[in-house]
């Protein structure tokens, strides 16, 4: 319990995001906001903002602060916590973080209420998400109150339910009317929105794309470095070293500039690229990368105004890069499938000048700065691949030994080794809580044809109702099943560890290693030939920093002697 006098030095965690919602700190005081609050959970509150599109204005946003603040006054609780995030609420494979930790810390007991403006800034995901959501707050006697329509979970279950499914549809005829006037502003011509390739605007009004006076130079000068067969990493080395920079004020990647050459909007052409989908075929909020202009009835490329290149050009230096495709290797051959990945430290290394990452070249890692933006952006780092992953794998497992059971870092490794080791198990688990949500929301529709409209005699209702909650009771307990914790006897035992490492392959090493890490970087040497040990060049950076860390001799020797005990228990 936070006392009054602790209360008084303390701070509000959630003081930064009420300051970027515009709010001054008087207001703040005046709205009771400023000092954390105190009390039973059953008279704490949390309050979830939510917009989808960054045209809702700020000031619309802090006028329904105030509304549920005021709203939250008159009920006697104080709000603990303000959680305001820009997410899409219709989505299903949009996370929304903010929002599950506002509904987190319900479930968790810190507070009972959970404020929200109107059901649609709650959810567009219908009566499923609801449904599962409200099921839990029961179990904490907790609450949902919608502060404009008035809608209190524990006394309008049914109500918030059906306004949940109403706003549900809502998402679905925004959505197509939205896409129907996309698919006309193309057809016709117009620049339909999004980051223009760089080298061109669209002026506000004119839907149609034109030179920036400030970037056309530069843009013209990479098409004309790429017509005269200059690789990328040549071009973005020649800018980095004149100081040249990007829009977003970065050094240039010659990956970035390839991009930029397969753009077709580059070219003044409004380009057609399919949506990537999930699993079950819904559309992303991403693109395929490339694409091809979109043709009108007679078979031409259909302008979207002015472009850096021709579209004779842009199929020139297409052609210019194809040829450089080197099949088998990561050099332009898109035919090859996804790669597997064969250094376990991909993503982790981080070079000591720079700060950047590390990638694997074959028999080392190198500075990616110095390969993809020239020398102007590093000088570089480089060092022997097995031995830096040799050095890794000890004072990991030396590591991972000396923590606890508890430890949020064992914890951590035994839910990603789970999903490694048992992809198919994780894949279950989300079909099924898919299938739960889906379920809940078809009972919460029956309910709805039988109390509500009445279009239903009462042996069918309970006829369905039966059969549907039967359904959801078992998929319930499916997954509980799934649910249940890895087991974590591995990561105690010595020579478990040193089984589990040897036997987990390069895919699970890394997924060790990154439940473990979140970075390792690696000090330049102090010159050509530098003789200092790899674990003194090494800053590892731990998610749990429960234990000190022991010098790599000494964690070596640890794992060495742990395998050779398996390897004389196996012989004997």
């Amino acid at each position: 319990m936070v006392t009054f006098g602790e209360r008084m030095t303390m701070e509000r965690t959630d003081l930064p995001t009420l300051r970027a919602l515009g709010f001054e700190d008087d207001e703040l005081k005046e709205l009771g906001l400023w000092l954390p609050a105190i009390g039973a959970p059953e008279d704490l509150a949390e309050i979830y903002l939510r917009r989808s599109k960054k045209k809702d204005t700020m000031s619309s946003l802090r006028q329904m602060l105030r509304d549920i603040n005021a709203y939250s006054s008159g009920e006697g609780k104080r709000i603990r916590h303000v959680w305001f995030e820009q997410r899409s609420a219709s989505k299903a494979h949009v996370r929304r973080e903010e929002f599950e930790k506002a509904t987190g810390a319900i479930i968790s007991g810190r507070s009972k209420t959970l404020y929200v403006y109107k059901t649609s800034r709650l959810s567009r995901r219908g009566m499923g998400q609801v449904g599962l959501l409200l099921d839990e707050f029961d179990k904490q006697r907790a609450r949902i109150m919608v502060t404009a329509e008035r809608i209190d979970s524990t006394k309008s279950r049914m109500i918030l339910a059906i306004l949940s499914e109403q706003a549900r549809e809502q998402a679905n005829d925004i959505s197509q009317f939205t896409q129907l006037g996309i698919t006309a502003n193309k057809a016709e011509g117009k620049w339909t929105g999004g980051v223009a390739p760089y080298g061109l605007h669209s002026p506000k009004g004119s839907g149609k794309l034109a030179h920036h006076k400030g970037e056309y130079p530069t843009a013209r000068r990479i098409a004309v470095y790429l017509l005269d067969r200059k690789t990328p990493a040549f071009i973005a080395n020649e800018f980095n070293s004149e100081g040249l920079l990007t829009r977003h004020g970065k050094k240039w990647t010659a990956s970035g500039i390839i991009s930029l050459a397969h753009s077709v909007s580059w070219a003044g052409l409004v380009p057609d690229r399919e949506k990537m989908r999930d699993d079950n075929g819904n559309s992303l909020d991403k693109y395929h990368r490339g694409g091809t202009p979109l043709l009108d009835k007679k078979g031409h490329p259909i302008p979207v105004g002015q472009g850096v290149i021709t579209f004779a050009e842009h199929v020139k230096i297409a052609q210019i890069l194809a040829e450089r495709s080197q099949p088998g290797t990561s050099i332009g051959d898109r035919t090859r499938g996804k790669r597997e990945t064969v250094a376990i430290l991909s993503g982790l290394l981080r070079c000591g000048r720079c700060k950047g990452p590390m990638q694997n070249g074959g028999v080392n890692y190198r500075c990616d700065a110095r390969q993809a933006q020239g020398k102007s952006a590093c000088i570089g780092v480089s060092t022997d691949r097995k031995r830096i992953e040799t050095a890794i794998q000890g004072l990991w497992a030396h590591h991972i030994l000396s923590l606890s059971p508890d430890s949020n870092t064992i914890q951590a490794i035994a839910r990603r080794w789970l999903s490694y080791k048992d992809p198919s198990k994780e894949d279950k688990k989300a079909k099924v809580n898919a299938a739960l949500e889906s379920a809940v929301g078809r009972e919460m529709k029956l309910e709805k044809e039988f109390f509500i409209v009445g279009r239903m005699d009462e042996s069918r209702y309970e006829s369905l109702r039966r059969d549907l909650s039967e359904q959801i009771s078992g998929l319930k307990v499916e997954l509980a099943e799934l649910s249940k914790d890895a087991d974590l006897s591995p990561l105690m035992d010595p020579d478990a560890l040193a089984a589990l490492w040897d036997s987990a392959g390069v895919g699970g090493q890394r997924a060790l290693l990154r439940a473990a890490l979140t970075k390792v970087t690696l000090a330049p040497p102090k010159g050509r030939g530098d003789r200092t040990p790899i674990d003194k060049r090494i800053a590892l950076d731990w998610r749990d920093k429960e234990t000190d860390e022991s010098p790599l001799l000494a964690a070596l020797s640890h794992v060495d002697a742990t395998r050779e005990h398996r390897k004389r228990t196996v012989a004997a």
